[in-house]
């Protein structure tokens, strides 16, 4: 953590599955580097590699997110899928008017992506987690995953 800081990540966003938690700090880790690179005047073309890996970061973490809703069936899932398109129909707009030169990358964009991140975390990926971990899958599922499928036989080993 940095005094130029724009997002200061504690355990107090944490939504208690371990794997969200990681992603959810390198979202607030890329949102820090495109704040210094900002208020550092890193250039428009730094600032916009940022901002392009934040977006495909935000969509592989949002891919994430959403595989884990459908194999827990997670009743808010269509609601929680919704708004994750909506954020990313956003981004997709921003990237296309900076392109053109219509718009550029400020502390307003910043500002708007922190909000939108810290409201996303501590309510709707909160309801989430609790609801992971309550339905039985632990913080830990990928162990009892793995455990499961090494127990059963796959087709390749009848040949």
């Amino acid at each position: 953590m940095t005094t130029t800081d724009l997002f200061h990540w504690s355990d107090d966003f944490s939504v208690g599955i371990q794997e969200i938690d990681e992603q959810h700090k390198e979202l607030v880790d890329l949102l820090n580097q495109l704040h210094v690179a900002i208020h550092e005047h890193h250039g428009s073309e730094t600032s916009r590699k940022i901002l392009d890996e934040l977006a495909d970061y935000t969509r592989t973490h949002f891919a994430v997110e959403e595989s884990l809703m459908r194999v827990s069936n997670y009743p808010e899932f269509a609601a929680h899928k919704q708004n994750h398109e909506e954020l990313i129909g956003q981004v997709i707009a921003l990237q296309e008017k900076l392109d053109t030169g219509k718009a550029t990358i400020t502390f307003e964009l910043l500002h708007f992506l922190k909000v939108w991140l810290t409201r996303h975390i501590n309510e709707a990926d909160k309801r989430f987690g609790a609801y992971f971990i309550t339905t039985g899958a632990s913080p830990n599922w990928s162990q009892h995953v793995e455990e499961s499928m090494t127990k059963k036989k796959w087709w390749w080993k009848f040949w």
